[in-house]
């Protein structure tokens, strides 16, 4: 019987073989058959003798998923690599995708079914990851990525995940930010985060991470058009708390809303261990304190720029009675 082939998506992080993981090493040096976009290709070259090598260009993606799967398909073991993780903008969706469309299932613990084709996703460092390693620590608190690609996702879409991050106060790494071609989607995001941002709000470009061309540049939401920025550009945003102190860009975690960062002792009203006194608990007390007072749905939904419904749920639902600080000392100590 034939060995069945197998299917590596690996994820090759920045580019320089120091920041790939040990397991995406193994994969490569596994393969039979290494398919990939020129410019990957050229960043592993040093791991790729002896192996069959195909090389695609930038849009032709479903080509690669393809032909892994005959290439596995030959009982090959095929190393399909992407650079920052596979799972990321890369190349795990589109062949799962391809996979599905030709009736592949993955195999079920105990059905005793033949695979004619394994599959594996080896995980590596996201651009968001190697950039914001190179300015800082811009990702301490929430953050999301948002692709300014609109060869696949249309523009209405694109703009209202923009506007919904600016909005929310999110960190966000943009990537796909700008090419020859696409030139104005960088703008109109620039036009959409300034509805809600400082202008002075920091922001960090970060081009070729790890890589033999990398080019950072610290600026700020006004400026950040003027900047060179391209297709293998991330372009990370900051929140209303997020600093640049000594070209270091930071986003706090929020410590300071708990502790004293002098000492390390809590504030007056706050406990270690303990949802702060603005955490879920003390905003449901003053919310339904505000309700009982006279304040309507409609106007707690608007202070809080959340949806109606769901404080009408809030409502329905009894306030739950705070355990005493003694209580709540002994449940500690047990």
């Amino acid at each position: 019987m034939t060995q069945p082939g197998k299917i590596m998506l690996v994820g090759i992080g920045p580019g320089s073989v120091e920041h790939m993981t040990q397991r995406a090493r193994e994969a490569i040096a596994e393969a039979d058959t290494v398919i990939g976009y020129v410019t990957y290709i050229k960043l592993v070259a040093d791991l790729l003798e002896g192996k069959e090598i195909i090389r695609k260009s930038m849009t032709e993606e479903l080509d690669r998923a393809v032909e892994a799967l005959e290439r596995a398909r030959q009982g090959k073991k095929v190393a399909l690599i992407s650079s920052g993780d596979a799972g990321v903008y890369g190349m795990a969706g589109p062949t799962f995708e391809v996979l599905f469309q030709a009736g592949w299932k993955p195999p079920r613990e105990g059905d005793g079914a033949p695979q004619d084709v394994e599959l594996e996703v080896v995980p590596g460092a996201s651009a968001l990851n190697s950039c914001a390693a190179r300015v800082g620590a811009p990702l301490t608190h929430d953050f999301c990525a948002i692709s300014l690609s609109d060869l696949l996702t249309p523009w209405p879409t694109i703009a209202k995940r923009l506007n919904a991050a600016a909005q929310a106060d999110f960190v966000v790494a943009l990537y796909n930010p700008k090419s020859g071609r696409r030139t104005r989607q960088i703008v109109e995001a620039q036009r959409l985060f300034l509805c809600h941002r400082d202008p002075n709000t920091p922001v960090a470009i970060v081009k070729s991470a790890y890589r033999r061309r990398e080019r950072i540049e610290m600026t700020t939401l006004a400026h950040m058009v003027d900047a060179d920025i391209g297709m293998l550009s991330t372009v990370i945003i900051g929140n209303s708390n997020t600093f640049v102190q000594h070209g270091l860009m930071v986003t706090p975690r929020g410590y300071a809303n708990k502790y004293d960062l002098q000492d390390g002792q809590a504030h007056t009203g706050e406990r270690p261990g303990r949802s702060l006194s603005t955490g879920l608990n003390g905003w449901l007390d003053n919310l339904f304190a505000d309700h009982d007072a006279g304040d309507s749905v409609e106007l707690l939904a608007q202070r809080f720029g959340l949806p109606a419904g769901y404080i009408h749920q809030v409502l329905q639902e009894p306030l739950e009675v705070s355990a005493s600080p003694h209580e709540t000392e002994a449940a500690d100590e047990a």
